[in-house]
């Protein structure tokens, strides 16, 4: 009886790279207007989450939104903006 070895090739795959959301606080909008905004981007968030968010933004003058793909977190920074908040993205190293 004879014994094979067999080598299993690495399958790995390597991470796409994931960004940061930030959420800047303004003397602008209501906080209900900004938390109302958070829950309508970003699929899946709580008004308890959003609220959050708001908060740190407001108390801190920055808040983490949401970490994801390249594509996704333009597309929640644009969507931000285009209701009037501040918001830019930045790499999650």
């Amino acid at each position: 009886m004879s014994t094979q070895t067999v080598e299993k090739t690495s399958t790995n795959r390597k991470l796409a790279p994931r960004y940061r959301v930030l959420l800047h606080n303004d003397d602008y909008n209501p906080m209900e207007y900004v938390v109302q905004v958070l829950m309508s981007t970003v699929p899946g968030l709580t008004q308890p989450q959003a609220v959050s968010i708001m908060m740190e933004a407001h108390t801190n003058g920055l808040a983490l939104v949401i970490t994801c793909a390249l594509e996704h977190a333009e597309f929640y920074c644009e969507t931000l903006k285009n209701h009037g908040l501040t918001s830019t993205i930045e790499p999650d190293e």
